[in-house]
């Protein structure tokens, strides 16, 4: 009928207008891609989720569990959800940040961690995206970035921005591994992106590069083995096996990102706030062994490393320390022996157990004020000296 047929066809030019002008406006911003998907994209997702948490793959990451149901879907999220608008801001390194790993006595910290917390910035500018649509669209909207429980990474494969490519984090053919994700979510129809199809192939570059052989499987993860799940989810002390492998890596990892070859495409990062911090690049583990609570907060302000505290990242340089065989490293250690912090205390005996001989060792210890700590205790005993508890 003519007036049903001209009432698409304006309902048509509505949807196309809307995802334009979006779409504009994410560019506008910064945003390197912005593609639109249905809530419904993914329905094999929370299937695949429930047995990577049956496995117990997710660690301690007991939050995965938590909010499992509210993940399984979009709409559990919102259920008045219609489109939903995945974003990528691309933070490519200017060089291979592999290379660091050869310099010891330096730490290596995760490209995405070099400068300002990327949640800050995509969520501020996802939020100017989202005032100006609501406002031209007359819809509600909702921004979320990480921490909410949605499943970026397979709803971003649908929308078409990349796939999930074997080391399970999304790979594009143009910006290759580097990029960061936000969403949003609206009552508004919007025009629909075809999605990406798997480019991996026979590849299996990301799986042969990673330290700690934490993929059991092409596609899957096992965060218990992997680094980043260990230098920045994992609050204790970490595996004694996996420590050695962990090699100067202080706060995530990039190998698998890294190995990709579709990263021969990408490019650097052109938000200014995305690139590396010259002081971050390539810090000295001497001068990180240092550092007080006051002296963390101040070096990494603004920076997601400071949201692991500064107990848990010196745990992380003491064993880049004890990797490293560095002599020169053996008085700052020595100094974190006597640390108010437990977790710095063990891992300082296990960093000296490694820069020192055995007999040196026993007349460190011998030097140190009782110690009350089970984990601590248990390091000595690791490394051949008995200590008495007070």
């Amino acid at each position: 009928m003519p007036g049903i047929d001209a009432k698409a066809d304006n309902a048509e030019r509505r949807r196309l207008k809307l995802t334009a002008f979006l779409k504009a406006e994410a560019a506008d911003k910064g945003f390197d891609l912005c593609r639109v998907t249905r809530p419904d994209a993914i329905p094999h997702a929370p299937a695949r989720l429930k047995d990577f948490l049956d496995e117990g793959f997710h660690g301690t990451m007991e939050w995965l569990a938590d909010t499992a149901e509210r993940r399984s879907d979009p709409r559990t999220l919102w259920s008045e959800v219609r489109s939903v608008v995945m974003f990528a801001m691309n933070y490519g390194p200017d060089e291979d940040p592999r290379g660091i790993l050869e310099q010891a006595d330096r730490g290596a910290i995760s490209v995405y961690a070099q400068n300002r917390d990327y949640h800050d910035i995509i969520k501020g500018k996802l939020k100017e995206v989202a005032t100006r649509f609501a406002a031209r669209a007359g819809e509600d909207v909702k921004v979320f970035v990480d921490t909410a429980p949605v499943m970026e990474k397979p709803l971003a494969e649908k929308a078409g921005l990349g796939w999930q490519g074997k080391h399970t984090n999304l790979v594009s053919r143009e910006y290759g591994s580097w990029l960061f994700l936000g969403s949003l979510f609206t009552t508004a129809e919007l025009d629909l992106d075809l999605p990406e199809r798997d480019h991996c192939g026979s590849c299996h570059a990301c799986l042969d590069a990673c330290p700690t052989d934490a993929f059991p499987a092409p596609y899957r993860i096992d965060a218990r083995r992997c680094i980043s799940y260990l230098t920045i989810e994992h609050k204790g002390p970490i595996d004694r096996d996996l420590r050695p492998l962990i090699g100067n890596r202080i706060y995530g990892c990039d190998d698998c990102l890294a190995a990709c070859p579709w990263n021969k495409f990408a490019q650097t990062a052109s938000e200014m706030k995305l690139k590396a911090r010259e002081d971050l690049k390539e810090p000295k583990l001497e001068a990180l062994l240092s550092l007080d609570d006051p002296g963390f907060r101040s070096l990494f302000s603004g920076s997601p490393v400071k949201r692991i505290g500064r107990d848990r990242f010196v745990r992380n340089v003491l064993i880049a320390a004890g990797n490293s065989g560095d002599q020169t490293l053996v008085p700052v250690v020595m100094a974190r022996i006597g640390d108010t912090s437990p977790v710095v205390r063990a891992m300082a005996v296990w960093a000296l157990s490694r820069l020192v001989a055995p007999a040196a060792l026993a007349q460190i210890a011998e030097q140190c004020e009782p110690e009350t700590d089970d984990e601590v205790l248990n390091e000595w005993q690791m490394a051949g000296v008995s200590r008495c508890m007070s």
